[in-house]
């Protein structure tokens, strides 16, 4: 009207673009950051190194059972009489070097897949269900040690203490070197049986990571 003329409406447009991202990003599933590789690698060299220790100590274990044996002589009623003992005469020394064996056969062939795994830069555990697999191994592995030292244990006690309201004294006595490496084997029995624990544990872990 009257020669002046009405400006065109302008619209305003909003950055649906940004506005879109943002929505979509608070929306969207969240997803847990992956871990690091450095940390993951650092996991790989402590499986690792829980494989090396754990086959040390079931050899170790192993290896001072089947050495266990010694002849003497001991006294009852005034009498010498001869004895000897050797690991294979006791049902719980043979389970627990049955287990031994197998344990150790256990952590060499894992500790050669997982150098050579290593030593390839691959994933120790390249998968979850080799991850479980190891994990049930572990674990079984880990409770047949643990009653395999209790029950060789309960023979060692026995030997030290002898029978009550008997004329059988401590057979440890003339059989001392028996009975150091019998206690010795049992010892390392049960630090193995800590090491399988502690590797299932970590097997846990990265399966709640990975």
């Amino acid at each position: 009207m009257n020669g002046i003329k009405t400006p065109p409406d302008v619209g305003i447009q909003l950055p649906e673009v940004k506005v879109a991202a943002e929505t979509g990003s608070m929306s969207g599933p969240l997803m847990p950051p992956r871990p690091d590789r450095s940390v993951r690698r650092g996991t790989d060299v402590a499986h690792v190194g829980l494989r090396f220790v754990s086959l040390l100590t079931s050899v170790t274990a192993l290896s001072l059972m089947v050495s266990a044996k010694e002849a003497g002589s001991i006294s009852i009623y005034g009498f010498r009489l001869p004895v000897s003992s050797k690991w294979s005469f006791s049902d719980s020394f043979e389970y627990l070097v049955g287990v031994t064996a197998a344990v150790a056969a256990h952590s060499l062939l894992q500790l050669f897949i997982s150098v050579s795994r290593l030593l390839r830069k691959s994933p120790v555990i390249p998968s979850r269900n080799h991850a479980w697999l190891i994990f049930a191994g572990d674990q079984a592995f880990a409770y047949a040690m643990m009653s395999a030292g209790s029950a060789a244990s309960g023979v060692t006690n026995l030997n030290h203490t002898g029978i009550r309201h008997s004329p059988l004294p401590n057979f440890c006595k003339p059989l001392r070197s028996f009975c150091d490496h019998v206690a010795a084997s049992v010892a390392f029995t049960f630090l193995s049986c800590f090491l399988l624990a502690t590797s299932a544990i970590l097997d846990v872990i990265w399966l709640s990571k990975y």
